[in-house]
């Protein structure tokens, strides 16, 4: 089958890899119709982790059910359905009390395993034409059948649950003010769920103008960086602080006036995390659920290498400030706000800028990371 394939830093290729196989009762194959281009990809395009050449990516999929294992109860051939990031197993101590992230089967010696992705275990990535589930039964979630909601039921298998997770790290509330750090597509929709959840005011901070843009359309007051401190700024039109934030930037923060085009920035990896704990009032909440790695080829000092990076944490303990942080457990929200979409509450599909084929990949990848053409979100249609 064709996949797309990691072949060294900024750059991946789309070849021929081995089909995928039934190699466990509880298994499926599933026909890709969709796989999302994720920021988190990125990390590994830009040789930022320790992905080894011929990984295939991609952990963002949904498709056609085509085969599926004796074991399999509850999914047939022809059922569409879209896939979490987590890989789980559903059984274990972990998946059995919702922290489907974590799950310690599928990824041995580590909490957490997904497709497509460096250290997360051997489950190769959905951005190709075919892909094996393990684990079907669990980690499968059927969807109406048919072509209808085909970018926003993608958006499942990630960035939607996972802007849910952010609020829901920080407890957002009805009537709450919100300051949103980032306005890629996970900081979008951070801002968007913290709107379908009441809060009556939701900044968006960021320096690139289009996904300003995109926050101002979903009623966010856009924030930008490059213009001053977003403390201050957000201060000035709040009078005074916000009861909740979510970073939704992670470890590669820019620092202000660095290049808003994409590709090399000046790196502030720690400015997210100290800006989140200034702009809180006290006794508020901060939700994480931006990337930080234990390790980081390209950091820009020793700590930054290490994983290491200064927080105020006397700031944060004299505000009396709570933390949440971590992936996101997927399954815990995804059923939820599938029926949002099917609702019509719901349409995380604004975010999708570009729908492109599979042999389109490797541009697709170049212009998404040095944001160029209005590269946003990108779905893979194989």
């Amino acid at each position: 089958m064709r996949a797309v394939i990691y072949d060294r830093p900024f750059q991946v290729s789309v070849g021929n890899v081995p089909d995928p196989e039934i190699k466990h009762p509880n298994d499926a194959i599933v026909k890709i119709t969709s796989s999302c281009i994720c920021g988190s990809d990125l990390h590994m395009y830009e040789g930022r982790t320790a992905a080894e050449p011929g990984i295939v990516f991609g952990h963002e999929n949904m498709g056609i059910i085509q085969e599926v294992g004796g074991a399999v109860d509850s999914l047939s051939v022809g059922d569409r359905v879209v896939m979490p990031f987590n890989v789980a197993c559903g059984f274990c101590g972990n998946c059995e009390r919702g922290f489907t992230a974590f799950c310690t089967t599928v990824n041995p010696g580590f909490a957490g395993g997904a497709y497509g992705y460096v250290a997360m275990g051997p489950w190769v990535g959905g951005q190709a034409e075919y892909l094996q589930v393990p684990y079907a039964d669990f980690n499968c979630l059927p969807l109406p059948q048919g072509t209808e909601h085909e970018a926003d039921f993608a958006l499942l298998a990630d960035i939607f649950p996972t802007g849910y997770h952010g609020a829901e790290l920080a407890n957002v509330c009805p009537g709450e003010s919100v300051a949103v750090f980032g306005a890629g597509p996970v900081g979008l929709m951070a801002a968007y769920n913290c709107v379908i959840r009441g809060a009556a005011t939701v900044y968006s901070i960021d320096h690139v103008q289009e996904r300003l843009n995109a926050a101002n359309s979903i009623g966010a007051v856009p924030i930008n960086f490059d213009d001053g401190n977003p403390v201050d700024q957000i201060n000035d039109l709040q009078g005074g602080l916000v009861d909740k934030a979510i970073d939704a930037v992670g470890y590669q923060a820019a620092a202000q006036g660095s290049s808003a085009s994409g590709g090399e920035q000046d790196e502030v990896p720690n400015i997210v995390l100290n800006q989140l704990i200034d702009v809180v009032r006290p006794t508020g909440a901060l939700g994480i659920p931006g990337l930080y790695v234990p390790t980081d080829p390209g950091g820009v000092d020793e700590g930054a290498r290490r994983g290491s990076l200064s927080i105020n944490f006397g700031r944060l303990f004299e505000k009396g400030l709570r933390l949440g942080t971590g992936q996101c457990n997927v399954k815990r929200y995804n059923a939820y706000l599938r029926d949002l979409i099917i609702a019509g509450k719901a349409n995380p599909g604004f975010v999708v800028s570009h729908q492109v084929s599979l042999e389109d990949a490797p541009d697709a990848y170049n212009k998404f990371d040095k944001r160029i053409d209005g590269y946003t979100k990108v779905i893979l249609n194989p």
